[in-house]
């Protein structure tokens, strides 16, 4: 198991940025394929994006790409979210997940954060 505290969530302007943190407990940090998620008031939870063990691989949902980079430093047991060009319409509760040994995708997260909140202004 991994435990997983997310930070960076706040209040900002349409085209603004955020810079999302993930802190994993634990040292097999490494073996996770890591991803976000987030989830807006009276909708289900959607996949943002998702980087392998290593960095090597990453995947996007298309309502990000080109916007959102998905990141992360082993040594320091952290996965990152860069939100660039935010939208209104991408306020929401982002959530990060950590899946064992998992595909680069949105399936098969078992450990997630607690969240933090996003709000953007229009």
């Amino acid at each position: 198991q991994v435990q997983l505290v997310e930070s960076g969530g706040g209040f900002v302007q349409a085209r603004g940025s955020l810079r999302l943190s993930c802190a994993a407990s634990g040292r097999t940090f490494r073996t996770y394929t890591m991803g976000w998620f987030r989830q807006a008031p009276g909708k289900e939870r959607e996949f943002v994006a998702a980087i392998s063990w290593n960095g090597g691989t990453t995947n996007y949902a298309d309502s990000v790409k080109g916007r959102f980079t998905i990141s992360r430093d082993n040594a320091k047991n952290t996965a990152f979210l860069q939100m660039n060009s935010l939208k209104a319409e991408d306020t929401a509760t982002y959530y990060c997940a950590a899946n064992y040994y998992g595909l680069v995708d949105q399936y098969g997260y078992k450990n997630w954060g607690q969240g933090t909140q996003v709000t953007v202004s229009s």
